[in-house]
């Protein structure tokens, strides 16, 4: 299997990140390549260390000096997730293995992380006894991100605003040429709404979601409701892919007060996932 890549060659990253970041084109531009600088934040994800803690190349002219601050790769960084240049790298990773996904099947399950500095959607979750924010990830059968709703605060249950970010993310899919129509819709039965299921058969996408009883002791009255047991088996699936995401430590806790920068991180991650066939070492 391939290895998930935390560091990119100037070749690889030319290729295939280069394309969608920002340029400047007045006033500052960067003394080092843009490489150095993208796996320099790729080292601050993976690890999960303090922006300050990077490990800087030393500047070849005066060895006594780094080659760069922190705060300018920090800079950097903050332009790409402000200008949607990361979300568009993620995008663009989809699209450079659109050969693999296997999207007969997509599965939908989150994740609360805990906020220990607070923030914007960072909201006390009483099953966590700790604020939390919540992102919910589509991955395909073969655990590849291809979607993903924006941070959500986590004092809210996965059903909030459903039909909602069901319609953004099957849009978003649409518009990326993504052939969604016939594929399975795996969700438990936390997702079990008549809004959800009447979304997904709006964009020609089968729902298979257990029921959620809600307290009956009896049976529902009506129609039976279609659900494939050995299709949404497959739907454990996604615990493979967020335990992808888990690699990147940076995103076990969360410490970025902003949502589009926590979202930033979700964008690069999800791209070194898409990528990981690609680029890196294969083991």
């Amino acid at each position: 299997m391939s290895k998930i890549p935390t560091r990119l060659t100037p070749s690889e990253f030319e290729k295939y990140v280069d394309p969608y970041l920002s340029k400047a084109k007045r006033g500052y531009i960067c003394s080092i390549p843009l490489y150095k600088i993208f796996n320099y934040i790729l080292y601050f994800l993976y690890t999960g260390c303090q922006w300050k803690m990077i490990p800087v190349d030393r500047n070849r002219d005066n060895p006594d000096k780094p080659e760069i601050s922190y705060q300018s790769v920090y800079h950097h960084f903050r332009k790409w997730c402000n200008d949607d240049s990361l979300k568009k790298l993620w995008n663009g990773s989809t699209e450079s293995i659109r050969s693999l996904p296997n999207l007969s099947e997509l599965n939908l399950d989150g994740t609360h992380t805990p906020a220990k500095k607070g923030g914007k959607s960072a909201q006390y979750q009483g099953r966590k006894k700790t604020k939390t924010t919540n992102i919910l990830p589509l991955p395909d059968k073969n655990g590849y991100p291809l979607a993903s709703t924006e941070i959500i605060a986590g004092n809210h249950n996965d059903a909030y605003e459903l039909e909602k970010n069901l319609r953004d993310l099957f849009k978003d899919m649409k518009q990326r040429n993504l052939p969604i129509s016939g594929s399975y819709f795996n969700a438990d039965s936390a997702f079990d709404t008549r809004g959800a299921r009447k979304v997904c058969f709006n964009n020609g996408v089968i729902p298979n979601i257990a029921e959620n009883r809600r307290g009956r002791k009896k049976p529902k009255r009506g129609r039976k409701r279609l659900f494939n047991e050995k299709i949404y088996k497959n739907r454990f699936g996604t615990e493979r892919t967020w335990a992808w995401v888990d690699k990147f430590k940076r995103l076990l806790i969360r410490f970025e007060r902003n949502d589009i920068y926590f979202f930033g991180l979700h964008c690069i991650a999800f791209a070194m996932i898409s990528l990981r066939n690609l680029v890196g070492e294969k083991v």
